[in-house]
């Protein structure tokens, strides 16, 4: 059995941005730091900064006054910072700057009258936060049928944005329907859906053909990994999520010759590094880089912690 490591994968820049804003809070200010929200969808990340000192919360009530608090990768609606400030907290916004551009493009276009039609999934977090910053003005559309069926006030003022995390293909089936109902649709002045994701789902594509099953690391909550394991499910193979090496099920490599291998963009490569192990010990006699898309991209830390 052969195994093919797909490049790139694991950590965004704004993933390595927000865990090591976490981790300079702590070195600056002690424990415990507060993170509202899991920092960035990865249980392996989030019980690692746990044993370091942060302390990860749903509700801002939960902190004490006078602390830090981190908002995560996500992003976060505006009245939460309002609400931090009630609380006499110490805000540090993690949030990805990839992230922080659509929600820039939600005021513009809210600015100039627009209805907002956000592609994306409306339980996720980052998806809160964009509807957030004008949610009397934003609907949310999440497959070509709802595409179909969304109705707005006004056709001739109205804008689209887009969940960073998508699949590429699939927020393109929804921009298809609404470009087509909506012709004076306005649109971002860059793509939203973010680099990272996109070389990550470029990369599983360009193996299909090659590998008899996938397998995608990455917590179950990461939409990223969820796009991941479709697409390579897609290609008509059996494609697993999993979180490491201990969810590797022997029976899944009866009669495989070639195992992909990805992870989503909150993955740690020590997570990569453990399921490859666990393969050797399977059976894989072959353990192949596949070059990819190079990604050179630093992001800024907050200037709370620089």
């Amino acid at each position: 059995m052969n195994v093919l490591l797909c490049r790139p994968r694991g950590f965004c820049a704004g993933v390595e941005r927000a865990i090591e804003t976490v981790e300079r809070a702590l070195a600056k200010f002690g424990r415990p730091v507060y993170v509202r929200h899991e920092i960035v969808h990865n249980q392996v990340v989030v019980q690692d900064l746990v044993a370091k000192g942060a302390v990860f919360v749903d509700d801002l009530a939960e902190v004490p006054a006078g602390s830090h608090v981190i908002f995560s990768a996500h992003g976060v609606a505006p009245d939460v910072f309002g609400q931090a400030a009630r609380y006499r907290l110490h805000s540090i916004d993690a949030t990805c700057p990839l992230v922080t551009k659509v929600h820039v493009e939600a005021r513009r276009f809210a600015a100039r009258g627009c209805t907002i039609l956000l592609i994306g999934h409306a339980d996720h977090v980052e998806v809160e936060g964009v509807v957030g910053e004008a949610p009397e003005r934003t609907l949310v559309v999440a497959s070509p049928e709802e595409a179909e069926r969304v109705q707005v006030p006004d056709p001739e003022r109205i804008a689209v944005l887009t969940q960073t995390t998508l699949s590429v293909d699939e927020a393109q089936r929804v921009m298809d329907v609404l470009r087509r109902r909506f012709p004076r649709l306005q649109t971002p002045r860059k793509e939203d859906i973010c680099y990272a994701t996109t070389n990550r789902q470029m990369a599983v594509k360009n193996l299909r053909g090659r590998v008899d099953l996938w397998l995608v690391i990455g917590d179950r909550m990461s939409s990223n990994s969820n796009r991941l394991r479709e697409i390579g499910a897609e290609s008509g193979v059996p494609a697993h999520l999993l979180l490491g090496a201990d969810d590797l099920q022997p029976q899944w490599f009866d009669g495989v010759r070639c195992v992909g291998i990805t992870s989503g963009a909150s993955t740690p490569e020590s997570s990569v590094r453990a399921v490859v192990a666990r393969l050797r010990e399977l059976g894989a006699t072959s353990v192949e880089e596949v070059a990819g898309i190079p990604e050179t991209i630093e992001f800024m830390l907050p200037h709370e912690v620089r």
